[in-house]
């Protein structure tokens, strides 16, 4: 799961070219959170998937690798 869900906010932030630094103001966590979570070393709490989530306009389960739209 840590591995899709990296990939996928790596992916995102790429795409839409959204900065760590500017993502971490958004959903209000460090921009070493973002890093850590797309480097795998962290997982990011529930709060923190809902605000990625809503922040991108994808769905939580998107994120988790739990659906591919």
């Amino acid at each position: 799961m840590i591995e899709i869900f990296s990939e996928r906010l790596k992916e995102l932030r790429k795409e839409r070219n959204i900065s760590a630094k500017q993502l971490s103001k958004a959903i209000n966590v460090s921009d070493a959170a973002i890093i850590r979570w797309e480097n795998k070393q962290r997982i990011p709490s529930m709060e923190n998937i809902y605000k990625i989530a809503i922040y991108f306009g994808v769905s939580a389960d998107y994120l988790l690798g739990l659906k591919d739209y």
